[in-house]
């Protein structure tokens, strides 16, 4: 239950989001207003409030302008066409809350959206930690469409996918991938993707627009290693052929090029779109990661991410 003292905290943020985007980075009002999804008129108020509240002088006296200082680097480097940084907790540097925080507010920003949206979505810890942020919502003009297969090799339900648990808050039509994350061969993968509801969940997530991914890391910690999706031994084949990430368990190397044959001929996942045309946003939060998210940029395998002040720093000093 949101308090008074959270309702000021959340206005004081909006306001020195729109001081920083107006003082330092130099937006006019129509833009802050379209970048922060508020009216204009809301977007000068804002405007105001940083400088009321003082948050503005010769620099942003917020600890949220260093994170909008890495957004804005990080958004000049790599040419994404967003990117939002939470601040770091020193104490729990894994810590997700954050980040999910920031995640949650934007697809909350898009679920409001009486246009009819598809919303394509992958999976992952920092992905499913955004959707628990989610509120109850009633959505039942948009969809939601999973990115891969919501199955393990034995038919188990896979841990982090993510379809089921957002269209349950927010009451949106939804279409999980009824196939498991591998096929056992290609010739399988290709039957599998040959049924009309397979086929019909493929094309949804082609015309998504919106998509939410997690970024994976490939070495003995990879999360396709750890939660038993991949074998020790064809992770090692892996990185000899120079992965460094994954993204719906499509796996790629410091280019951001997908790696040639391996997993990848049996990945039953929707195609990854290289240079995508709409957003297509990383949550990602960690050292561990940063060679991955580096080669995701890198390929334009995403054009937006969000992620917290520790992480951004590597990526912007690597």
């Amino acid at each position: 239950m949101s308090t008074a003292g959270d309702h000021e905290t959340s206005r004081l943020d909006d306001a020195a989001r729109a001081g920083w985007l107006y003082y330092v980075a130099g937006n006019t009002q129509d833009e802050i207003a379209r970048k922060l999804g508020v009216s204009r008129q809301s977007a000068q108020r804002l405007v105001s409030l940083a400088v009321s509240e003082k948050l503005v002088k010769v620099r942003l006296d917020h600890p949220i302008a260093r994170c909008m200082e890495l957004s804005h680097g990080l958004v000049e480097k790599f040419g994404l066409a967003s990117c939002e940084v939470a601040p770091s907790d020193p104490g729990a540097p894994a810590a997700l809350t954050g980040v999910a925080q920031l995640a949650a507010g934007d697809i909350e920003r898009i679920l409001k959206s009486d246009h009819p949206k598809i919303i394509a979505l992958g999976t992952g810890r920092a992905l499913r930690a955004s959707v628990e942020q989610l509120p109850k919502m009633d959505c039942p003009q948009h969809r939601i469409v999973s990115l891969l297969g919501n199955m393990m090799s034995d038919g188990a339900a896979t841990p982090y996918n993510v379809v089921i648990r957002m269209a349950d808050r927010v009451n949106a039509r939804h279409y999980p991938m009824p196939l498991p994350v591998f096929a056992r061969s290609m010739e399988e993968k290709l039957l599998l993707q040959q049924q009309e509801a397979v086929h019909n969940i493929l094309e949804l997530a082609r015309q998504a627009d919106v998509t939410f991914v997690g970024i994976g890391n490939i070495g003995d910690n990879a999360p396709l290693l750890v939660d038993g999706f991949v074998s020790r031994e064809e992770t090692r084949a892996l990185i000899k052929a120079g992965a460094v990430g994954e993204i719906t368990s499509w796996v790629f190397d410091r280019s951001g090029t997908l790696i040639d044959g391996l997993t990848n001929d049996r990945v039953a996942s929707a195609v990854l779109q290289i240079a995508p045309a709409k957003p297509v946003i990383a949550i990602a939060v960690g050292i561990l990661k940063v060679e991955a998210i580096l080669a995701a940029m890198r390929g334009r395998l995403i054009n937006g991410l969000i992620t917290d002040e520790a992480t951004a720093e590597h990526l912007l000093n690597h």
